[in-house]
């Protein structure tokens, strides 16, 4: 694989990435730097970890990445939580997305068996 934009994981999360900065332009302007700020932050981690662990020559060094990207998905959903808790999503929005952000560490675990499998682990 030439480019980590090749990735089906990466695509995933630029696809959630995109959704999700969609969704905040709808937050009041009082949550700009708070919730709007960390959703944002959390949704774009997960595609620049795929990426920067894609750029990593050893694959334990990818993997490490690929643990953070695993941890922003949960956090982006409870990002999601909240503005559902505060009524700025509804249930269905909080659903879809935080069902995206499951696929993403579904796609993501792959990727790390894959990578310990490479490396003999």
């Amino acid at each position: 694989m030439a480019s980590f934009t090749d990735l089906e994981v990466w695509k995933k999360a630029r696809a959630l990435r995109t959704a999700i900065k969609l969704l905040v332009t709808s937050f009041p302007n009082e949550e700009k730097y708070r919730l709007t700020d960390q959703i944002i932050r959390s949704s774009r981690s997960v595609g620049n970890n795929i990426a920067e662990g894609h750029g990593r020559f050893h694959y334990a060094d990818a993997a490490r990445f690929l643990i953070n990207a695993r941890g922003s998905a949960p956090e982006t959903i409870d990002h999601l939580i909240i503005a559902n808790d505060d009524g700025y999503i509804d249930k269905a929005t909080l659903d879809s997305l935080a069902k995206d952000c499951e696929e993403c560490m579904r796609m993501i675990n792959g990727y790390i068996t894959w990578l310990r499998k490479q490396s003999g682990d």
